[in-house]
């Protein structure tokens, strides 16, 4: 009850402007797309720096502002979110799309809107899905009690420098496919794919084990509890297996996405996440009492059984079938 109102402060404010946050994602996208992910790089740190210092400013009252508290980090938040949705759209104006001529409406394209929304919808879908299967898993970590909640939070934090090698290869990969593919050299984005995995798989294990062995001293950065402290390191040792596994799946469900083939790799996800990872992580972590490592245990089967079969699916090469763009398209 003591932080419920804290909470709902927080996102009745970021809530209602999180269509800043959807519209800088769909900017970003774009200039990615188009060989210009620079811009969305150069465009995140520096709205990170502004958020970081809107943070210390509002939450403690520095620099002559209110101390507003978690108000006040929910203000800087949407206000660099605000901020950041401005500087993309003047560089997709300036850097990209120069202007949107009415005659590209007329008539309306719809054939290109269903083809937007073969992927969009679906892959919404697992997203969803996916973020109400984080919900229920945060409910049962509930359950064990404050320090375990609190663990899962820090090792959530420090485990994304691992996670952000693997997301990053697995964007770079679906932009080259997707181009690749739309040029009609399907079996050169084939190969890409496997080399971009080996690579991805050797990154993310050698972050994953630097990230064990400094995992006291990171850990320490948040808490003194050694408790919390104890109960972290436990999840970081099963990271090592569940890294792989989400390496797996971000390339290949990207590329996946990337050439049209998503219905299919959404069942697949649907299906694991809720029984490896919501199932049997109540059984492993509750049932059976192992904690936090044994819920993460089960987050690991979950990833890498999803990865097994999206890469099976790309193995297929089934998706050679699909053609979302009619057309070839120069990208010399």
């Amino acid at each position: 009850p003591e932080l419920m109102q804290d909470g709902m402060d927080y996102m009745r404010i970021v809530g209602a402007f999180a269509f800043f946050q959807a519209l800088s994602l769909t900017l970003s996208a774009s200039l990615r797309s188009a060989n210009k992910a620079i811009y969305p790089m150069m465009v995140t740190v520096v709205v990170n720096i502004l958020n970081i210092i809107g943070n210390y400013s509002l939450i403690f009252g520095r620099f002559g502002f209110p101390e507003l508290g978690v108000e006040g980090a929910a203000i800087s938040t949407a206000f660099s979110r605000g901020v950041s949705m401005v500087i993309l759209f003047v560089i997709l104006f300036r850097k990209h799309i120069h202007r949107f001529p009415l005659a590209y409406f007329r008539p309306f394209p719809f054939q290109k809107l269903r083809d937007v929304l073969k992927i969009g919808l679906p892959s919404a879908a697992e997203q969803i899905s996916y973020d109400a299967s984080q919900v229920t898993i945060v409910y049962f970590i509930n359950m064990l009690g404050n320090e375990y909640l609190t663990a899962r939070v820090y090792v959530m934090n420090i485990v994304i420098i691992g996670y952000i090698f693997s997301l990053s290869i697995a964007q770079a990969t679906s932009i080259c496919t997707g181009n690749l593919v739309g040029a009609r050299k399907k079996q050169a984005a084939y190969l890409l794919s496997w080399y971009a995995w080996r690579r991805s798989l050797l990154i993310t294990l050698v972050a994953s084990t630097g990230v064990y062995l400094l995992g006291r001293p990171l850990l320490g950065i948040f808490t003194e509890n050694q408790a919390i402290i104890t109960i972290a390191m436990g999840a970081l040792l099963v990271d090592f297996l569940l890294e792989q596994g989400r390496a797996t799946v971000l390339l290949f469900l990207f590329c996946l996405r990337s050439v049209g083939d998503v219905v299919v790799p959404v069942i697949i996800e649907l299906f694991c996440m809720w029984f490896f990872a919501v199932f049997c992580g109540y059984m492993f972590g509750i049932v059976f009492g192992l904690g936090l490592a044994g819920m993460w245990f089960a987050f690991a089967l979950d990833e890498c059984s999803r990865g097994a079969v999206l890469c099976l699916r790309w193995r297929t090469q089934k998706w050679k079938k699909r053609m979302l763009i009619k057309n070839p398209v120069n990208i010399s």
